[in-house]
């Protein structure tokens, strides 16, 4: 163990390190870096009688959510799972952590990104890194070869965290897939349409679904003159066209990756462009483009999307994009993006001089086709084709929290529907049996936690937390048989016979 005198010479070297990035205007998730290696040694160092000294804080790239914060997740996830539900899917649970050969291979560039944990009893475990994999691995150890289902959990990303952007290390991910042999595109329209619908009934402002087919990269990366080798590198560079400028992305092709500079301004042509069904029928019928099998296929599947989309009454929002590339190397076809069309009050200073009129702020959902990850999990090498679509949810998280901030509507943290209260001294063992009967009953209710509470304080408790009744009881009530229901909101007092009681609490708070 090092001497005291050799600690807090760390001490000071860290903190002169943390001062000059400081100044540098360095990265800020590497001071956040350097800063918490700065609070590890003083707290190793501890404090002058030898105690050491304990920092309470979260680890970097997570957070706690209050009751609060809980409530609005309760809604989204409530909005979510009942959309899943009403396209017939069912759910199913995965252990969070997998073994790291079944995670190992699967994500391309983003392995790197991967949590892994100590050898613990003989098997090289990683916490999950998306719901997707595990979701192949089930289907092919249990062989599964048809399942709609959907699940929301915890995955883990050893990322540099963008906490005010929604972006973490532990977040959880809402995934709807279909797994199975189906006619083309069906079950691809349905995904996309489970994302319309769930933006629509989040209500968190305007959104883009972009819409590509990861064949049609391929073919167009083919008749540009990308070696195969370098598919996946390039298709990489493109996935990064939403947050990065077009020159930007050419320059990490050819100065990084070694592509020709001519291959990257062809691929430039075709990226920089999008459109609705019109713009497939120009693409089919591109010279180039029309050289390569694959893509012509996918154009016909593209097509036929748009189609079903039309039926389905979707196309309004949504956009082919040959941008779009998603960067994860398990997808085989469909792929899609829904990102949020900035509001105007979000827009930082930096961007107020941007001409476009709507700038993207983030992904909020994604997904696509992968025919091919299950069979690589399956002995035999079975294929089971499948699509799926992941919601976003940590970035709606943060705007509806920002909207409940702005806005002057109260949030419940709980759903008691009445508070049972008394109205004069030593009537506690009356409380405690009449909230006992209502809890019989199904009825979500409480009672104060003292023996002779004032009446004003109980009332005061119900407009506090957005309790609706306050069911009384006194010596007179007793004596009638009857509890006086009061609605808070009105101050509006009714006797009603102690019999009837839950039915009119049920009828007053529309409780089945």
């Amino acid at each position: 163990m090092s001497s005291r005198a050799e600690m807090e010479l760390a001490v000071k070297v860290q903190g002169e390190k943390v001062r000059s990035l400081k100044e540098q205007k360095a990265d800020a998730a590497q001071i956040e870096d350097e800063v918490a290696k700065l609070l590890q040694l003083k707290a190793q160092l501890g404090t002058d009688d030898g105690k050491s000294k304990f920092i309470l804080k979260t680890p970097k790239g997570t957070r706690d959510y209050n009751p609060k914060q809980t409530a609005i997740r309760e809604k989204v996830f409530n909005i979510i799972i009942n959309c899943f539900k009403r396209h017939g899917a069912e759910t199913i649970d995965t252990p969070v952590f997998e073994l790291k050969e079944t995670l190992t291979g699967k994500y391309g560039e983003d392995s790197k990104l991967i949590y892994d944990l100590k050898d613990q009893g003989g098997e090289l475990l990683s916490l999950r890194y998306d719901l997707t994999v595990p979701f192949a691995r089930y289907l092919a150890m249990n062989k599964i070869k048809a399942i709609k289902r959907y699940h929301i959990a915890k995955v883990y990303r050893r990322d540099n965290p963008a906490m005010t952007k929604g972006r973490y290390r532990e977040f959880y991910q809402c995934d709807f897939d279909i797994a199975g042999e189906y006619d083309p595109m069906l079950p691809d329209a349905e995904c996309l349409r489970i994302i319309y619908e769930i933006l629509g009934e989040l209500q968190i402002g305007e959104f883009l679904i972009k819409v590509n087919d990861r064949r049609i990269l391929d073919g167009m990366f083919a008749v540009c003159g990308v070696p195969d080798e370098k598919f996946r590198a390039i298709c990489s560079s493109v996935d990064k066209l939403d947050k990065t400028p077009w020159e930007d992305v050419k320059m990490e092709m050819v100065g990084e990756k070694g592509l020709a500079p001519e291959t990257a301004d062809l691929i430039g042509q075709y990226v920089q462009l999008n459109g609705g069904i019109e713009f497939i029928d120009r693409l089919q019928n591109d010279p180039l483009l029309s050289q390569n099998k694959v893509a012509v296929e996918a154009l016909g599947d593209m097509k036929l999307l748009f189609e079903y989309l039309t039926l389905l009454g979707a196309t309004d929002k949504i956009n082919f994009d040959l941008s779009l590339a998603r960067g994860l190397d398990y997808y085989t076809g469909m792929i899609c993006e829904a990102v949020l069309l900035q509001n105007p009050n979000e827009i930082q200073p930096q961007q107020k001089d941007q001409s476009e009129e709507s700038v993207g702020v983030g992904s909020v959902a994604g997904g696509g086709r992968y025919d091919g990850l299950v069979g690589m999990f399956d002995p035999k090498g079975r294929k089971v084709p499948c699509v799926g679509v992941s919601i976003g949810i940590e970035r709606i998280f943060s705007i509806m929290e920002q909207k409940a901030e702005n806005s002057a509507e109260k949030i419940r943290t709980t759903e008691t529907q009445v508070l049972v209260a008394s109205a004069q001294k030593k009537l506690l063992n009356e409380r405690m049996k009449l909230v006992t009967e209502l809890w019989n009953s199904g009825i979500k209710a409480e009672l104060i936690y003292r023996k002779n509470p004032k009446l004003l304080n109980q009332l005061q408790y119900c407009e506090e937390n957005g309790i609706p009744l306050v069911a009384i009881i006194g010596e007179q009530e007793l004596k009638d048989g009857v509890v006086k229901l009061r609605v808070v909101a009105t101050r509006e007092e009714v006797d009603i016979p102690r019999g009837s009681l839950v039915e009119e609490i049920k009828k007053r708070t529309n409780h089945s």
